[in-house]
């Protein structure tokens, strides 16, 4: 790949030329094959502004030269992952959308129990799981239940697309000021805290972070599991997705998930005119017929 000019600091000069259509339309059919995200022509302006990490990153001095570089063999080999890191939106919070976890807790996780007990360990997924926070709650939350319910046990599979965002999820460690608005009966108890003050983190405990197994997954591509999944948590990913995309995605997630276990989806979210073999028994909440 050849190299942009360095200037006398060593740095690359980035120009900001804009995208040429072309290549923005080329681009954008990529993403939407690779990961099925639609990248309309008003999103331009942030695909760009969002590249100049990768340009600077790879010494590349334009856009058209990175476009260049993606399609071929070497970029297409080296690329992607990266590229995929770059274009997805990662936002995410602790116990986000409480109500679904109070329902958990109140409904739901005590239904299974009283018909299941302890003959088996309840699978969770939290597919799209970003940074981590979603199944590190559903941990929290399993953890507490299964405080109340001797024999109560519980698996939790975490995906996503990005790489970046499955390293920092394993790792378990965040700003302190993301578990601001946690209790601090549930802090204590989950949540580590610095040796070093002035670094103002804490870190998930390791008897959470065992409970989580974080896996790389691209709903694009087929997937199975060995077992299928009591509940699995889908939550505010799909918008990024046109209907035909959430059509097929959700479909394939209906063939993981247990007959009578349930579908979470996000309160921005519909799967309304789709033919899945589930039914709403709440809003946002589905059951597997």
């Amino acid at each position: 790949m050849a190299k942009a000019k360095q200037t006398e600091n060593g740095r690359v000069p980035v120009h900001m030329e804009r995208m040429s259509d072309k290549d923005f339309s080329r681009f954008s059919e990529f993403i939407y094959t690779e990961v099925g995200i639609k990248l309309p022509t008003t999103k331009k302006v942030m695909v760009e502004a969002r590249l100049q990490k990768r340009l600077r990153a790879l010494g590349i001095g334009t856009l058209g030269e990175y476009i260049a570089y993606l399609f071929s063999p070497q970029g297409m080999a080296e690329e992607l992952f990266q590229l995929i890191d770059v274009v997805t939106t990662n936002t995410t919070d602790f116990f986000r959308e409480p109500q679904h976890f109070e329902l958990l807790t109140k409904r739901f996780l005590p239904e299974w129990h009283s018909r299941f007990g302890a003959q088996r360990s309840i699978r969770f997924w939290s597919a799209g799981c970003s940074f981590g926070m979603e199944p590190y709650t559903l941990a929290i939350v399993l953890s507490l239940f299964k405080e109340r319910q001797p024999g109560f046990s519980f698996t939790i599979l975490a995906t996503d697309i990005s790489t970046q965002a499955l390293s920092a999820a394993a790792s378990g460690i965040y700003d302190e000021e993301r578990i601001a608005a946690v209790p601090q009966y549930i802090k204590s108890k989950s949540f580590l805290r610095s040796k070093n003050r002035n670094k103002q983190l804490v870190r998930v405990t390791p008897e959470l972070r065992r409970h989580v197994q974080f896996q790389r997954l691209n709903f694009m591509e087929d997937f199975s599991f060995r077992l299928p999944f009591d509940f699995v948590f889908c939550r505010n990913v799909v918008i990024y997705f046109d209907k035909p995309t959430q059509q097929r995605l959700f479909t394939k997630m209906c063939h993981t998930i247990a007959p009578g276990g349930y579908l979470f989806i996000g309160h921005s979210e519909s799967l309304a005119g789709m033919n899945l073999p589930i039914q709403q028994i709440l809003p946002t909440i589905y059951q597997r017929i």
